[in-house]
């Protein structure tokens, strides 16, 4: 689960770690009052959406005058900002962060996340911190440094001195890093973090290291101990299908293709997408149903798909053991009755109640078009595309 940045930074300075003075708006109308309760003569006006790359496409503007911080709060909420991870669609500005200028001396680059990998926590840092850290990974991967920390011995002093000499830090800056290194190694474990990006990690004019932008994902799985951070989603930054598919305990996630997939257990989900595409065509999702299927949660998840705009075809592909063929099949036929069955549905029903699920739908008079394997139901679907 993804927070916004002002949420981030007031998590970061729970556990002690620097952050600009900072007020978020909802209204244009705030953001003036905002700007003069915080001081100085120079703001950033951010807007606040679930993406990166907000700097380059306009929605991060500086301003040198209260006037300016009232025309880009007008001109940025309510406006859709595209970048490189929203995807053509883009994303609506519905809050800002107005947020008191610093002087920087220079900007770092600092994350922590889950080395898969490796299973544990890792640091990834540079010394060129800023927008362009994309191109620092793909020109010059050698001003990267990636850190693993290990889970039983923890952030060591010998794993500080390393990233400390990589940044070529030194004196009282040295030691101002290792204190905010272990202050953000203890936030990512104590709030079940799977993402922490300080990008930039700016060192002031006065020594001392500030986040002056901040990204935080947290674990879904993790979210039933953390009820402090799970009030702070945002459903307005959320696609409303997975919403609507979270309530029904369906691992659903919105993709750009056309056609729809419903699989139980995901890493037959993920072979089913790859087959798709080796067919020429993008799946529209990505839906596991999982072990402990019911009748509703697949009627919900056949809607999902029914209702969704984008979907020219549904590709079922379930390998019966514990889920059971004919609860996929009892799930379309509830579906159906209130959600049309307007796109054609290619089904492979292999395993428990095989017989019985093919049965079911067969009595019903569904135009439903059968696969013996996944190879020929991906090429029913791309055809029917």
């Amino acid at each position: 689960m993804n927070i916004h940045e002002y949420q981030a930074k007031e998590l970061l300075a729970s556990f002690g770690v620097a952050v600009p003075s900072g007020k978020a708006i909802v209204d244009a109308k705030q953001a003036k009052q905002a700007a003069q309760d915080l001081g100085g003569s120079i703001w950033a006006v951010k807007a606040q959406i679930h993406a990166g790359g907000r700097g380059k496409a306009g929605g991060v503007r500086i301003c040198k005058s209260l006037d300016e911080v009232e025309v880009a709060a007008h001109d940025l909420l309510g406006s859709t900002l595209i970048t490189h991870q929203t995807g053509e669609a883009g994303k609506k500005v519905n809050r800002l962060y107005i947020e008191a200028g610093i002087a920087i001396e220079h900007e770092y680059y600092l994350s922590l996340l889950i080395d898969r990998e490796h299973e544990c926590i890792s640091f990834v840092i540079s010394p060129d911190g800023g927008m362009d850290i994309e191109q620092v990974a793909a020109t010059t991967p050698e001003r990267l440094l990636h850190v693993t920390v290990d889970t039983a011995g923890g952030l060591s002093p010998y794993i500080l001195r390393k990233m400390i000499f990589f940044l070529g830090l030194k004196g009282d800056v040295s030691k101002a890093f290792a204190k905010l290194a272990t202050a953000l190694h203890q936030m990512f474990i104590q709030t079940d973090a799977s993402l922490l990006e300080l990008n930039p990690l700016v060192l002031t004019t006065d020594n001392k290291f500030v986040a002056l932008d901040a990204k935080f994902t947290a674990d879904d799985n993790a979210l039933y101990r953390q009820a402090d951070i799970h009030a702070l989603r945002d459903l307005d930054e959320e696609d409303p299908k997975e919403i609507e598919a979270s309530k029904y305990q369906l691992n659903y996630i919105a993709l750009d293709g056309s056609i729809g997939c419903m699989v139980n257990g995901a890493g037959l989900a993920m072979a089913t997408m790859d087959i798709i595409q080796l067919k020429g065509q993008k799946p529209a999702n990505f839906l596991d149903v999982g072990g402990g299927v019911t009748v509703e949660t697949v009627c919900q998840a056949f809607k999902l798909l029914f209702s969704d705009a984008h979907v020219k075809a549904v590709l079922v592909n379930i390998f019966g053991g514990i889920v059971r063929c004919d609860i996929i099949a009892q799930g379309l036929l509830q579906a159906i009755q209130t959600q049309p069955m307007n796109v054609p549905v290619i089904m492979r029903l292999v395993g428990t109640n095989e017989e019985e699920g093919r049965k079911l739908i067969a009595d019903a008079g569904l135009d439903v078009r059968w696969a013996n394997d996944l190879d020929e139901a991906a090429s029913l679907a791309a055809e029917a595309v």
